[in-house]
């Protein structure tokens, strides 16, 4: 896998791979077409991107297995490797990809050979993508096969609930009836909030920021009753699956973290140098003090507005500090904000203007000159 982890992700899917998916299969399916599936597979594949390349094989397994769905996820079934020593070796099964394509492309006449051979792929690589259509287009079964799985001895398994129905899962298909009515999830999330896998909980709180995207109020009404009675594990999925609203500086989701509004805090922004060459780097000096009669903890954040191509301005939050400062006490922060091009953010000369953000409130403010190219 190390290997493999240096090419590009869609050079994964290469004609090696293609190669090494039809022995897997054939040894467990003799009759199967090795040339004729690496033949299609490989077709202008230097021409297709990740998913495109991932189809492609799911083409190819369609037209070299028996024309009999319920033969063919059979096979595939059989031909899976051995379970996942663990959690952490997701991506190690990352060559089963195109079997979770190929149940999501041609499984949904047939929900029962489905599920099974979905329950044995995510213990080897993931079924997050494959079920999607499922939960997308037979959801009230979906969601009955899944709450039966919330015990389920493998970890993996567990995962795969609710994951597999996280409403905005980066490369996978939006799930827009639960973007609608998020309500069929909440079970799931309520029965691993406390699953003793790191692994599962965390996709409880990744499933938790996705719904808070369209339904915030309902996902801070939850979080607020789950604290009521937390524990340590639940406690670290209400500040994960909370990290969205929290970094949009939101005060419930702050209060229901221990952040309360700040009072009585005074402070400046001081930044230099004034004028910053692309690549160089903007120093943030922060004066912070607390004028009450109580010791407060703050949680520090600072936005900077990106000038954009058009003169529009781009906000983005970055976390700073939390600390815990004493009645009548002040203290001075320092950061460097690097401004440097990246692959996902352009950068455009002028004005840049820096706000300072304690417990959700902006209390100070700064700014600097870009220079351009």
């Amino acid at each position: 896998m190390a290997q493999e982890e240096k090419k590009a992700f869609k050079h994964w899917f290469d004609r090696a791979a293609a190669k090494e998916l039809a022995g897997q299969i054939a040894a467990v399916y003799p009759e199967f077409d090795q040339q004729k599936f690496i033949r299609h597979c490989c077709k202008n594949l230097s021409s297709l991107e990740f998913h495109a390349r991932v189809k492609q094989f799911s083409q190819a397994m369609e037209l070299s297995l028996p024309d009999d769905y319920r033969k063919s996820a059979s096979i595939l079934q059989k031909s899976l490797p051995a379970i996942l020593p663990d959690c952490e070796a997701v991506t190690d099964g990352w060559l089963q990809w195109p079997v979770g394509q190929f149940i999501a492309d041609n499984g949904l006449p047939h929900f029962a050979e489905s599920m099974d051979a979905m329950h044995a792929l995510t213990q080897r690589f993931s079924a997050e993508f494959a079920v999607r259509p499922f939960v997308e287009h037979q959801q009230d079964a979906t969601f009955s096969h899944l709450y039966q799985l919330l015990d389920d001895p493998s970890s993996h398994v567990r995962r795969w609930c609710s994951e597999g129905t996280r409403t905005r899962l980066p490369w996978g298909s939006k799930l827009h009836k639960l973007i609608a009515d998020p309500s069929p999830i909440w079970p799931i999330l309520d029965a691993l909030k406390t699953d003793d896998e790191l692994y599962v909980r965390r996709s409880v709180a990744n499933n938790l920021n996705d719904l808070s995207k369209d339904h915030p109020d309902a996902v801070l009404n939850r979080c607020k009753s789950w604290s009521k009675e937390a524990d340590e594990k639940t406690t670290w999925v209400i500040k994960h699956g909370l990290r969205g609203l929290i970094k949009a500086g939101n005060p419930r989701a702050l209060s229901i973290i221990g952040y309360k509004k700040p009072d009585k805090i005074v402070a400046t922004l001081k930044v230099s140098p004034v004028k910053v060459s692309i690549g160089g780097s903007a120093l943030m000096t922060a004066s912070i003090e607390n004028q009450s009669a109580r010791r407060q903890e703050l949680m520090i954040d600072y936005l900077v507005y990106y000038k954009g191509k058009r003169d529009s301005d781009r906000c983005k939050v970055f976390k700073w500090k939390t600390i815990s400062i004493a009645a009548k006490d002040k203290l001075t922060l320092e950061k460097k904000h690097p401004m440097k091009m990246t692959t996902i953010r352009a950068l455009y000369g002028g004005k840049h203007r820096l706000e300072l953000q304690v417990n959700g409130e902006i209390v100070a403010n700064g700014s600097f000159t870009l220079l351009g190219k």
